[in-house]
Parts: C-alpha cells; sequence; structure tokens
C-alpha cells in the first residue's frame, strides 16, 4: 500500500511536518477569505487588474473613483503582498500558481461555485479534490459544513487551508513537493492513490480547447489523471474566463468529464459543444444580488 498521511485537525497543527507548508502565504491577504482581510477597493482594484492584465495609474484612479496619490499607496500595499507588480504608472498581473494568490482575485465568484459543487457531496462521502481557488473552498466548505467527510488529495495547500475547520479530516498523498501551486507530484502519487476509489473526483482547469480541459503543467495533470483514474466521475470546478485560456498541456478530454460548474458568463457556444460531450453544466450568478 502507498504512504499516505491520514490528517485531523489536531494532527495537522501538532504534527511537525507540517513545517513543509509555507503558512506565511497561505495565512495572508485571503487567509479562511472571508473577505474582511483587504479593503474592498482592494478588492475591486485586484478584479480590474486581473481583467485587463495591466491598467495605469490614472485608469484606476478613474474607475474607483479616488485620487492617484490613493491608487498608489493601494499598488504599494499590494505589490508588496506579492498580488500584482508597478511598471512605470501601471498595475500589472502577475501570473501566479500560487493559490492563496488566486483566492484574492473574485472571490466571492469562486465561493459561489463551490457551494453549488459542495451540494453534489453527502455527509459520510469520500471524495478526491484536486488542488485550484475553488477546490479549496469547496473543501472548507465540506469541513465546514458537512459531517464525517474525508477528502484525498495532492494539495498541501488544500489540507493547510481547511486545518482549523471542525470537521476537516484530510489524506494527504505522497510525493514530490511543488513549492510555488504546494501540490505533490510525481510517480509516488500514482502509487499512493491505487488503493482508494471514490465516487467523485473534484479538480480544477487553466484553459479549454474545443475537445480538452487543459492545465499549465505537465505533473500536476499527470498527477490528477492518475487520481482521477479511481474514480467513477470527473467534476471540473472553472471560472468562466478559465474558457478564454488555452493552457499548456491536456488534463482532460471532454469525454472523460461528466460535470462543469462555472458561471452564467460561460459563452453559450462552449456550452452546447459541453452538452454534446454529455457534460452537464451548472452555473452561478455572477453577483450575490442576481
Amino acid at each position: 500500500m502507498g504512504s499516505f498521511l491520514l490528517l485531523s485537525e489536531s494532527e495537522l497543527m501538532d504534527n511537525n511536518s507540517c513545517s513543509l507548508f509555507p503558512f506565511s502565504a497561505i495565512m495572508g491577504i485571503v487567509c479562511a477569505g472571508k473577505g474582511d482581510s483587504m479593503h474592498m477597493r482592494h478588492t475591486k482594484l485586484l478584479n480590474l487588474v486581473n481583467r485587463e492584465k495591466r491598467v495605469s495609474v490614472a485608469g484606476l484612479a478613474r474607475e474607483l473613483g479616488v485620487s492617484e496619490v490613493t491608487i498608489r499607496k493601494d499598488l504599494t500595499t499590494l505589490e508588496q503582498k506579492g498580488l500584482l507588480r508597478r511598471e512605470h504608472g501601471y498595475a500589472v498581473m502577475i501570473t501566479s500558481d500560487d493559490i492563496a494568490n488566486q483566492l484574492s482575485f473574485n472571490y466571492e465568484l469562486k465561493h459561489r461555485i463551490a457551494l453549488r459543487a459542495a451540494e453534489s457531496v453527502h455527509n459520510g462521502e469520500t471524495v478526491m479534490i484536486d488542488s485550484g481557488a475553488c477546490c479549496a473552498l469547496l473543501a472548507e466548505e465540506l469541513a465546514t459544513n458537512r459531517r464525517d467527510v474525508t477528502i484525498i488529495t495532492n494539495s498541501a495547500f488544500l489540507a493547510a487551508f481547511i486545518h482549523k475547520q471542525p470537521n476537516a479530516h484530510v489524506i494527504l498523498l505522497g510525493g514530490e513537493y511543488q513549492n510555488e501551486s504546494q501540490v505533490m507530484v510525481g510517480p509516488m502519487v500514482k502509487r499512493c492513490v491505487a488503493d482508494f476509489h471514490v465516487d467523485k473526483i473534484f479538480v480544477s482547469a487553466d484553459g479549454f480547447t474545443e475537445d480538452e480541459f487543459m492545465s499549465d503543467s505537465l505533473m500536476r495533470a499527470e498527477a490528477i489523471r492518475a487520481m482521477a483514474e479511481h474514480a467513477n466521475q470527473v467534476i471540473v470546478l472553472a471560472e468562466s474566463a478559465t474558457f478564454q485560456n488555452t493552457g499548456v498541456v491536456v488534463a482532460f478530454p471532454q469525454s472523460d468529464v461528466q460535470t462543469l460548474y462555472t458561471d452564467e458568463n460561460i459563452d453559450d457556444t462552449f456550452i452546447q459543444k459541453l452538452h454534446e460531450s454529455d457534460i452537464h453544466v451548472y452555473t452561478v450568478s455572477m453577483s450575490e444580488e442576481a
């Protein structure tokens, strides 16, 4: 049987092996992601930069209705926290695999996607969950509001992210630790997962082509495919913006995916294509008021 760690809340807090988790990256601006750790203006600013990729200080001041001096102070704060980069009068988005960074953008939308996906999980169930912002929020919901749910994952970030939740019960698969994305990869993941079988695996995606869900990392794609071999259903959690990206390497062909949870901004042509592949598509609203 492959080696693995069975971690409860107390074990995650007490086990010395947890020193490998970069808590400073996790417990920063989003921490448990309740939205009260970042000024609302910062959230709007980050969402603007995330959408446009590169925005001028003057443009941000105009959009947010504040002075350029205020914007420059905001940018200094956010740059120090590693959430964007300043560049000659512009704010530039940082492309990062760090999940804490990803959680700082469109948090509420990611949370709604996660909550919708959580409805498919029952008390007492064992599920596999991939890395990714939506997946981390799904795990948090299950560890908070479900009973006796066991989560099998290769994400060290996810295990640390939910360790204080009352029902956290995590099996962290062994492997080679990938520092920036904080996941386990390599052949050991395949060996560790070999003795498990679950009904559902929840995965993220970095992009989309006409026939495939894509990843930005070959090693992460290989690890999650190895895990998916031991699940009956592959369920993707992704914001609609993901469908504007292509990614680098195939994670799953559409034929391997049963369900997608996303938001209402997904293009109808994508939905039609997914339906043709017999993929069930569930969408959430872009705003809480909708």
